[in-house]
């Protein structure tokens, strides 16, 4: 049989109505369980395929839900939406997932898909070039819950699932304050985005509290990559006052500068300490294990999956939570001096 099999021609087969067909295969409950269990053998035996849009169309749900982050194939990102699956897949929902690469205009094409597509809500992380809003609006005035997680925007009635990245770069400093180092440099992110300007504030905050002084000459903005750690320590050792650590906002940097730092002959965690930021899975399992602050993301793609869950079980409720979770310091070899 093709797989274009239609309810008439279903109908057609059991002498019956296309409407009872329809009735059946929805488990409309004025049909008769045998009625129901003849329907579906019939389906199956034609090979008959229901059209999910058309569905959804008709009942205003289609049990889809959009995920959109800048890289698909970064673990951070992955664990989320396996997080946001082991929530949504056992209450039937199927995970639509796209990626921007860090484009405003790709954003803005993924949302306009998912809509498209009847989503029944889009759970996202915003990428690092987005600086309109207009998007987000056309998501709400559709009436389509959206909720942000890691990267957002403030947006009112818009739910956000962050970690308290302050914290993880106040925690991250004070370790290494605590480790006995004096003279502490930051490699990070782009600022722009609301992350690496939170942890660039806690780093900032630790060192003042314990009497340290921020040197500019330090403090380092890059790309998010090994090559921009092996630039940094680069430019560090033609200091004439060089750092003995390193706090950064990224795993990859910090892998990058250790390196560097190790091709110039200097010794971790004896001379020189450095703690990461993600807890990506390569840093527990490397000869020099590295210190990194973890930010739970299968917690966190749970959580804004649970977040979406609550504003779509009562659609005249408007909820808009604001749910920050807490960085947790993961030492290891890179920096445990004791």
């Amino acid at each position: 049989m093709s797989e274009k099999t239609t309810i008439y021609d279903i109908a057609k087969a059991l002498n019956i109505t296309a409407a009872t067909v329809s009735r059946a295969l929805n488990n409309n409950p004025k049909i008769s369980q045998a009625t129901k269990k003849l329907v579906l053998e019939t389906a199956a035996k034609m090979n008959y395929k229901q059209n999910k849009l058309a569905l959804a169309l008709k009942s205003g749900r289609s049990n889809t839900v959009g995920v959109i982050v800048p890289y698909i194939d970064r673990n951070f990102f992955s664990s989320i939406i396996r997080g946001i699956e082991e929530e949504l897949y056992p209450l039937g929902y199927h995970v639509i997932i796209c990626q921007t690469h860090e484009e405003e205009g790709t954003e803005i094409d993924n949302i306009n898909a998912l809509l498209n597509a009847q989503v029944d809500g889009i759970l996202m992380s915003v990428s690092k070039h987005t600086t309109q809003l207009d998007h987000f609006d056309h998501v709400l005035k559709k009436g389509v819950p959206l909720v942000f997680f890691d990267r957002k925007k403030d947006i009112k009635g818009v739910s956000t699932v962050t970690i308290d990245d302050f914290e993880g770069g106040y925690t991250a400093t004070k370790h290494l304050i605590e480790q006995g180092c004096k003279r502490i440099a930051h490699l990070s992110g782009d600022r722009s985005l609301e992350i690496y300007k939170h942890r660039y504030e806690g780093y900032k905050k630790a060192l003042e509290d314990f009497g340290l002084k921020v040197n500019k000459d330090h403090v380092v903005q890059c790309k998010n990559d090994i090559a921009a750690g092996h630039k940094a320590i680069d430019k560090f050792m033609k200091l004439d006052h060089r750092p003995d650590a390193i706090f950064s906002s990224s795993d990859f940097l910090a892998l990058g500068a250790i390196q560097q730092l190790k091709k110039n002959g200097i010794k971790i965690p004896e001379e020189f300490c450095v703690v990461g930021f993600s807890n990506e899975p390569f840093t527990k399992f490397m000869e020099l294990s590295i210190s990194s602050v973890d930010q739970s993301p299968v917690l966190m793609g749970n959580t804004a999956a649970k977040v979406f869950l609550e504003q779509v079980k009562d659609s005249n409720v408007k909820i808009e939570k604001k749910v920050v979770l807490s960085p947790k310091l993961k030492i290891r070899k890179s920096s445990s001096r004791s």
